[in-house]
């Protein structure tokens, strides 16, 4: 204010500056000009001030601005007007966690889901009917009648139980994962882990983006909701992988070699290492071409399993075929 004051002093010294000429370059406002009569009231109306204002009683009326014999007050009236107004909106983003059970995979829907997948899994090729090609006349006597060999159910029941634990084992991981990552994770990242997908992708659907972005946009929700669920297969497997070793090393009646066998482990943890990361990726990547081509939520969901299954597939065959590489 005080600086105000002597500004007033120097344009009182140098009368050829008009007031329409200040007011054409911006200079002064006419809360400027009230927040300087206030100040000068407050301070005892100094003599820069006189001139404009006189010894009497002010009255200021500023655009929703009042001003009263206390400046600071008048100041804080000012500050909670100009945070008020609508054309400035703070919004704070809020990350709403939604955690499943820790035995969720134990639960009745879950169990019975994931043992029919497993028994039709095992069980449907053994329904596939032989075909045998018709002989001619001559020789249907020289022929033998073909011998039916009966089916073992034993082994298709044992594969389908092992399934069965299999997919048991990695739901219950990454539920185990999840609470891990938001102890000791940020809140904005586990939210990130832990989110639905498939409504992420909706409702990135309705924000009218381009399509490349939006392909982007969702390969990467994808990338990070998945993330969880291949890290979760990456340790069951390698668990396995582990107790396979050691079960052979500890057995008795069979010789094998510690270092060959370290070397198996090796590679097995090596080829489960890159069978994730090629899911990871296919998935991602299925994801964003479903939501594009079909519906948001359905689309990304179909490209997600897809790309998941077939993911593997492709890295397998390309290092086998052309790396020469055994995964």
């Amino acid at each position: 204010m005080a600086g105000i004051a002597l500004l007033l002093d120097l344009l009182k010294k140098n009368p050829n500056f008009s007031s329409q000429a200040l007011h054409s370059y911006g200079l002064f406002s006419a809360t400027v000009a009230a927040s300087a009569a206030a100040a000068s009231i407050s301070a005892g109306r100094p003599f820069a001030s006189r001139f404009l204002f006189g010894d009497g009683g002010i009255s200021v009326c500023d655009a929703g601005a009042s001003w009263t014999d206390d400046p600071i007050a008048s100041l804080r009236s000012a500050s909670e007007n100009f945070f008020q107004n609508d054309s400035i909106k703070y919004s704070t983003k809020e990350y709403h966690i939604e955690m499943k059970p820790l035995f969720s995979a134990f639960g009745l829907k879950s169990l019975a889901i994931t043992s029919l997948r497993s028994l039709l899994l095992s069980f449907l090729p053994l329904l596939e009917p032989r075909t045998h090609i018709e002989a001619d006349d001559e020789d249907f006597l020289e022929e033998d009648a073909p011998q039916e060999h009966p089916v073992d159910l034993v082994v298709p029941l044992k594969k389908s139980l092992k399934q069965i634990f299999r997919e048991t084992a990695v739901v219950t991981t990454r539920r185990v994962l999840e609470r891990l990552a938001v102890h000791y994770v940020s809140h904005r990242m586990a939210w990130k882990l832990l989110k639905d997908v498939c409504k992420s992708s909706t409702r990135k659907a309705e924000r009218g983006m381009p399509t490349l972005w939006y392909f982007y946009c969702v390969s990467r929700t994808t990338f990070r909701g998945h993330l969880l669920g291949v890290a979760a297969q990456w340790l069951v497997q390698v668990g396995i992988d582990i107790y396979r070793f050691f079960s052979s090393i500890t057995n008795r009646n069979e010789q094998v070699d510690q270092a060959e066998q370290i070397k198996l482990l090796r590679n097995r943890i090596f080829g489960t290492t890159v069978k994730c990361f090629a899911s990871l990726v296919f998935a991602s990547v299925g994801a964003g071409f479903g939501a594009i081509v079909f519906s948001p939520s359905i689309g990304q969901w179909i490209g997600c399993v897809v790309g998941d299954m077939v993911g593997p597939i492709i890295v397998t065959f390309f290092c086998e075929k052309v790396l020469h590489v055994d995964l």
